[in-house]
């Protein structure tokens, strides 16, 4: 399909999801959620879940793991675990409003799928580095089917039947897509791993209490050495390197929204006992002191929301 065609289909979304987003952010039908915003944002902190999120209008910036990603019309975001993200609306306003939409990944049809893969696609396993997040431009066959998958909202007799069908094409073509590998990932998790996120749940909910890797192993029903080995895989980090990487990741966000005079506090909010390990920490992870850093993050923010 031409390039012309691309654009068609990104214009498409862009009608659907402003008919459908009136007011801010809305749940529709099954695991799709479609956004609106008409003005530009401060950074905000989540933790993800696997998902799909294709913007069709507007800009935005992502922080992930210390890189920083522009997302725009036509490109999307791809996570496979429960990843802690910086995201700021860039570029939005009344007349040309940020507008996108996510589709939370289902990892049972996606381990489903994994067996209709050619042998040679299906050897990536539990063993291999773990992938975490892709972004990149959406290509035809992907929107097109987006397209589609939005298009049933307006005859919703219609859904029951078909909504499975074109989830079942988008999950496709992400697995036969560059990032095959991190899409499968999430199947193989759900065949091999179990109750593991319930673990992964515990900690970016309570990053900031104390934490037993007995109790977690515990919750996830599996031995201290696989839950250990299990989770390295999916989220390429022990449990205590995670729970730093969240209780940081906090740490960032409170600093940039405005807590930057007050490092000791912040610290202690996310959970550490002692200023100096933080701040040494979170050096560590940024590349530079807790206020420093949020300064520098905070004024890039703002020029790069002048140059939109």
């Amino acid at each position: 399909m031409s390039t012309r065609t691309r654009e068609q289909n990104v214009r498409k979304l862009t009608e659907l999801i402003a008919a459908h987003a009136r007011g801010g952010s809305r749940a529709l039908a099954g695991r799709i959620r479609v956004s609106r915003a008409d003005g530009t944002s401060v950074p905000e902190h989540s933790i993800t879940e696997p998902m799909l999120v294709i913007l069709a209008q507007g800009s935005s910036r992502l922080l992930l793991d210390g890189h920083i990603h522009e997302l725009v019309a036509g490109r999307f975001l791809l996570t496979g675990t429960n990843l802690s993200l910086m995201s700021q609306v860039v570029r939005a306003s009344p007349q040309a409003p940020f507008l996108d939409v996510t589709f939370k990944l289902d990892s049972h049809a996606i381990a489903a799928l994994l067996l209709e893969l050619p042998a040679t696609r299906t050897a990536g396993a539990v063993g291999r580095r773990s992938l975490s997040v892709a972004v990149g431009d959406a290509d035809v066959r992907l929107l097109d089917a987006v397209v589609r998958m939005l298009q049933l909202l307006e005859h919703p007799d219609d859904i029951p039947v078909l909504a499975p069908l074109v989830e079942r094409e988008i999950l496709w073509r992400l697995l036969r897509g560059p990032h095959g590998d991190l899409v499968r990932q999430i199947g193989l998790v759900d065949r091999d791993v179990g109750h593991l996120n319930q673990a992964i749940q515990w900690i970016r909910t309570n990053y900031a209490a104390p934490m037993r890797i007995e109790d977690l192993a515990r919750l996830a029903g599996m031995s201290t050495a696989s839950f250990h080995r299990h989770f390295r895989v999916i989220t390429t980090m022990s449990p205590l390197q995670f729970q730093k990487r969240i209780r940081l990741q906090e740490a960032r966000a409170l600093l940039v929204a405005g807590h930057g005079g007050d490092i000791a506090r912040v610290a202690h909010l996310v959970g550490y006992g002692s200023p100096s390990q933080f701040s040494r920490e979170y050096r560590r992870l940024f590349g530079a002191p807790p206020g420093q850093d949020a300064a520098r993050f905070r004024v890039a923010a703002d020029s790069y929301g002048e140059g939109a």
